[in-house]
This record gives C-alpha cells, structure tokens and sequence, in this order.
C-alpha cells in the first residue's frame, strides 16, 4: 500500500492537537461547556482516526493513536 506519509503524518498531529486540546479543556470554561467542548474534541478525533483507519488499517491506527496517547 503507497501511502502517502504526509496524510498520515496530518491525521496524527490533528489526533494530537485534538487531545492536547481536550486535555486542556479539562483545566478550565464551566462544566457544561467543559463537556462540549472535549465531546467535540473527541468527536474530531474519532473522525481523524477513522480516516487513518482507511490509509493504514485498523491496527496501525490503533497504534498510531496510541503512541498519541502515551500508551505503549
């Protein structure tokens, strides 16, 4: 499979920003717009990953996201 690294490289630094922003969204705004917002992040997520999904498959994905998230 020839993908381009590129697109991958994109959707996991928009996976990152995404989660950076979820996490700091949880250090401040009141708690309702609290829970928008990191829904909104984590809805953002899921849609980045599902197309990393589709360039490298569901296991590199998966890993991908988890090395995102600090998980080994």
């Amino acid at each position: 499979m020839d993908t381009p690294i590129s697109d991958v490289a994109q959707l996991r630094n928009q996976i990152e920003a995404e989660y950076i922003a979820a996490r700091r969204g949880l250090e401040g705004l009141a708690a309702v717009a609290r829970h928008e917002y990191i829904s909104a992040r984590m809805e953002n997520m899921d849609r980045y990953h599902r197309q990393l999904v589709g360039l490298v498959g569901e296991e590199r994905a998966i890993q991908i996201v988890a090395q995102v998230f600090g998980t080994p």
